[in-house]
């Protein structure tokens, strides 16, 4: 495929975002990182995968961000070290630069690799949305739930996300100008992105 080509996705809840990440780097045969990212930045840091997980795209007002962790108990040294919070952010961050070096070509979802690559050539930052609508529907038959459960799921992960990524970055998430393409699935469908962004990266 030539010169690396690195996609990082943004999406909003029930956009389909993730499933076009996933298609998308098995039609450009490149890796795709999302949840396994955790598992990565676990095994970098010493972090157990399990405070990742915990950590993973919530706002720094979650339940476990509000405890006063003692950082021996959990064999982090001393007790001036960063919050763990941040401590697992930049982990994280850390790993999403590891492995678009060591990649090269590669898809990201979330984890704000859009900041994270933001000094290296060769990357597409895509935001992902649809009409509400539309993503309740995707929602509550994914998860068999209700249209009202489906919509309140979204507000809460939309409200989640945009807090984590507005809190790490200079960004705003979910702004256009923060972004090189934002696509609405509810006018091109999953399919159809996938081909689109296919071709853009092929040929820029």
């Amino acid at each position: 495929m030539g010169r690396k080509k690195i996609i990082t996705i943004g999406r909003q809840f029930g956009s389909g975002g993730k499933q076009i990440g996933e298609e998308l780097a098995k039609k450009m045969q490149v890796p795709f990182y999302d949840k396994e990212l955790l598992k990565h930045a676990a095994k970098d840091s010493g972090i157990c995968e399990e405070i990742f997980d915990s950590f993973d795209e919530k706002p720094t007002n979650s339940f476990l961000y509000s405890l006063v962790m003692d950082p021996y108990s959990l064999g982090f040294g001393t007790s001036s070290e960063l919050p763990l919070n941040h401590r697992v952010f930049l982990a994280a961050f850390d790993t999403i630069k590891n492995l678009a070096e060591k990649d090269g070509s590669c898809v990201f979802v979330g984890r704000c690799a859009d900041y994270a690559l933001k000094d290296m050539d060769g990357v597409l930052n895509v935001f992902i949305y649809a009409d509400l609508n539309d993503r309740i529907k995707r929602v509550a038959e994914k998860y068999g739930i209700s249209e009202n459960n489906a919509k309140d799921m979204i507000k809460k992960e939309d409200k989640s996300r945009a807090s984590y990524y507005n809190y790490y970055t200079s960004k705003r998430w979910g702004e256009m100008k923060g972004y090189d393409l934002c696509i609405s699935t509810s006018i091109y469908g999953i399919d159809k992105t996938v081909d689109m962004l296919y071709d853009i990266i092929t040929k820029y």
